[in-house]
């Protein structure tokens, strides 16, 4: 007999089987699948997808800059080993915390230096520890000591807010020194001197990608890191966020500040006056904290003034106004 002719809509919508290789309909999912077919949203970034090697390399760096970080805290809490001759005697003449004085045996005891570091210690009532040459390397990591070293403290550095209950206590307005990211012991040492010769309440530095108080920013203060407290900040754009927060007002400066030094009027009020590095200057967040940003008045001749000095005339203008 002859074969059935095809009709519009029968097999084919019946699911019945029309030939080799023809897969047959299949049955509808009544809705239990929409959820798979609803979108998920923009890919999330190549660092934040599991298992992606840009999220390794990514993980990678932050445990590498944990252990960083980890180290540099290890650092700071340990005793600094403050070495050679003329450093050791400059650091006791200057009469910077120290806990004992090593002293490489038969290291050239006829040396005045030698002498004057001996005679400076034992006045302080400081030891006096004898150390084989072999040992000495060995603790300064083979480094040039010249056969003598001074042992300092970490520094006990003071909390940002506990200048403003300082510069409260003074009966004067408060005086602050912010400074941003500067990496020089010597400027940071200079800069406390500067401002305790100026009669301001404390200085303030960032935790991070900035300088502290070592043996070498105490021997530059001459002493006045005894006096004045230097405080650690977290961030230190929040830390002047809170100044401004107490009715400081926050004055930076830069070569493109946008008034002349002398003509600022506010130093006579609470101020906290924030210095950049030398060369890169105010970093952009702190910048932006900044209530004014003066600058000082120089030749064109002359780039720019190193930091310490830039602070010196700058407290000087305000120690001015004060009177």
């Amino acid at each position: 007999m002859g074969a059935e002719p095809l009709m519009a809509g029968n097999s084919q919508r019946r699911g019945r089987s029309t030939g080799a290789g023809k897969k047959t309909a299949s049955a509808g999912t009544g809705g239990k699948n929409r959820r798979s077919l609803v979108g998920r949203g923009a890919t999330p970034p190549a660092a934040e997808r599991y298992g992606h090697p840009a999220q390794r390399k990514a993980q990678a760096e932050a445990r590498r800059r944990t252990e960083r970080d980890r180290s540099r805290q290890r650092a700071e809490e340990a005793p600094e080993l403050l070495l050679g001759r003329n450093p050791v005697v400059e650091a006791l003449r200057a009469a910077i915390p120290a806990t004992a004085l090593y002293v490489v045996t038969d290291a050239g005891r006829t040396d005045e230096r030698i002498t004057e570091a001996l005679t400076l210690a034992a006045d302080r009532g400081l030891p006096l520890l004898e150390v084989g040459k072999a040992e000495f390397d060995r603790m300064s990591n083979f480094a040039l000591h010249q056969g003598i070293g001074l042992q300092v403290p970490p520094y006990d550095y003071a909390h940002p807010d506990d200048l403003l209950d300082l510069a409260r206590n003074s009966g004067r307005p408060p005086l602050l020194v912010a400074m941003d990211g500067v990496t020089d012991p010597r400027n940071l040492g200079a800069v406390v001197r500067s401002a305790a010769a100026f009669d301001a309440h404390g200085v303030v530095v960032p935790q991070r990608r900035a300088v502290g108080m070592t043996a070498s920013a105490w021997r530059t203060s001459a002493g006045a890191a005894a006096r004045l407290p230097v405080a650690r900040a977290v961030n230190l754009a929040r830390a002047l966020g809170s100044y401004q927060d107490a009715g400081l007002q926050t004055v930076g400066l830069a070569g493109d500040g946008d008034v002349d030094l002398h003509d600022y009027d506010g130093f006579a009020d609470p101020v906290a006056l924030v210095v950049g590095a030398e060369g890169t200057g105010l970093s952009r967040l702190v910048r932006e904290r900044c209530d004014v940003v003066v600058r000082i008045p120089i030749t064109r001749e002359t780039e720019s003034l190193n930091v310490s000095v830039a602070a010196g005339i700058a407290l000087y203008a305000a120690a001015a106004a004060r009177r």
